[in-house]
């Protein structure tokens, strides 16, 4: 095993791994942080941007309108290599008007400074824009309605990757009821450009089962390797 070179980004890396309470081998070559994302394939201009936001943060599409405190667009970079998909807002996010916040938001930093990530290079979004009353599973004609905007938003991304946390964002993103554990672990594909998508567990359902936490490092693992591949064929 190839001894670790002194430098503070991998050493606060293997840290955050520590709070994952996963161990890691460290192999030669492999524990390169990620190319920062080129900020020069922005993909839609900010009009663009700002149009989809105004509408939904005025949708009356479906009931959820009714009972939501704020819409929950998403967070990050317009120009980002990955795009995290959740499932839908819970109540502090509903609260807040931002994805993935509290405990499990926390864990999916940790998650994603684990392959030298955070909130700012990467978009983060939800299936639905609204929380469904008492965080319940969303309807058919809730993500269905939800669905455009969604698949706007990666148009207008165009990601290098999208990974799907959740069973039910999965199942949603992918048209599939087949089980989480049946989708994670191998790329699929989405939409005319083909976009990866990688599949893993909630970070809800890590704190409560934290002996998952390990599948999940190989899950980000392959998307990470997936980003790199589709950053070296583009250089």
């Amino acid at each position: 095993m190839a001894a670790m070179r002194s430098n503070p980004e991998k050493t606060d890396r293997f840290a955050y791994l520590d709070a994952l309470g996963i161990d890691v081998w460290r192999l030669r070559g492999n524990d390169e942080p990620l190319e920062a994302p080129d900020t020069e394939q922005a993909t839609g201009s900010h009009a663009s941007w700002s149009d989809i936001r105004a509408e939904v943060s005025n949708c009356q599409k479906c009931a959820l309108h009714q009972t939501r405190t704020q819409t929950v667009f998403g967070v990050g970079s317009e120009t980002a290599d990955w795009m995290i998909i959740g499932e839908a807002p819970g109540a502090e996010e509903d609260r807040r008007g931002e994805p993935f916040v509290g405990r499990a938001g926390k864990l999916l930093d940790e998650m994603l400074r684990a392959v030298g990530l955070d909130r700012q290079t990467v978009f983060i979004a939800n299936v639905l824009k609204c929380r469904p009353p008492g965080n319940r599973d969303p309807l058919a004609d809730e993500s269905s309605q939800c669905r455009a905007y969604l698949d706007r938003q990666i148009e207008l991304l165009k990601p290098k990757l999208i990974l799907a946390v959740g069973r039910i964002a999965a199942q949603l993103l992918l048209g599939t009821d087949a089980p989480l554990g049946r989708l994670r672990g191998r790329q699929h594909k989405i939409g005319p450009a083909e976009i990866p998508v990688v599949i893993t567990y909630h970070p809800a359902y890590l704190l409560r089962s934290p002996a998952q936490k390990r599948k999940v490092w190989e899950d980000l693992c392959l998307a990470r390797s997936i980003v790199q591949q589709a950053s070296s064929s583009r250089s």
